[in-house]
């Protein structure tokens, strides 16, 4: 390990011994599982005192990558994907641009799982959905309740068999609400005009498209159901919404 040693650059010691220790893992080809040096092993090998090794490593298990087992010290472990998003993805934190960012992969997600979900789709989950769609409260302009909203999504989700794609929705879902609430002033004028021209797709509509087995369909109904996130993108781009 004495190739641990750090240069002094213009960030703080604590950032350098947490990028020497990620590079050390990567050299050393460590896989989930793999025990890590001692404490004071890593602190004499890279030059620094205990207690700057000790923030680095916090931060290392904050991020999933390390922790300790009894009789066994510390182990390199696999994180989640999106631990760091989770964290830190609180929609009173995030910029107006930041959220659109979010809803925009959000709607490019949905519509990309197509392919997913009719490979997965089966007798059960069509059954799910069902029940979800028959206990649905439609609101005026096809508005659904968040809890029925959160449901449908939800279970399309969990149909793609995707852990990190079903991770992402629980993570997001707060900013399509927080978006909603706070814009509902310009949501409402777009539900009304697509209402009025029949480009509203319901979830009713999405189940009908999956028991005739019609994939074009469904795509083509996914981004029409998003139609009213797709027009206040566009509007937030061209600046209509400040």
């Amino acid at each position: 390990m004495n190739n641990l040693k750090i240069i002094n650059q213009q960030v703080t010691l604590v950032d350098q011994v947490e990028e020497r220790l990620l590079s050390y893992f990567k050299e050393m080809q460590l896989i989930p599982g793999d025990p890590i040096p001692k404490e004071q092993e890593l602190a004499a090998a890279l030059g620094v005192g205990r207690s700057v090794l000790r923030e680095a490593l916090s931060r290392l298990r904050m991020l999933g990558l390390i922790e300790t087992r009894t009789r066994r010290g510390m182990i390199l472990t696999e994180p989640s994907l999106l631990g760091g998003m989770r964290k830190i993805v609180e929609p009173n934190m995030l910029s107006d641009r930041a959220l659109f960012n979010i809803l925009g992969f959000r709607v490019a997600l949905e519509i990309g799982m197509t392919e997913l979900i009719f490979q997965n789709i089966n007798k059960k989950y069509m059954e799910d959905l069902e029940d979800i769609v028959k206990r649905g409260v439609v609101k005026k302009y096809s508005e659904y309740t968040p809890v029925n909203e959160y449901e449908f999504h939800t279970k399309l989700y969990e149909i793609t068999g995707n852990s990190t794609i079903m991770e992402f929705q629980a993570i997001i879902r707060p900013v399509s609400v927080f978006l909603k609430e706070r814009f509902k002033d310009y949501f409402l004028p777009i539900n009304k005009e697509l209402s009025r021209t029949g480009k509203l797709v319901s979830h009713k509509d999405l189940l009908n498209f999956l028991r005739k087995g019609d994939k074009k369909g469904f795509r083509r109904g996914m981004i029409d159901h998003f139609g009213p996130y797709y027009t206040f993108l566009k509007r937030k781009n061209s600046l209509e919404i400040s």
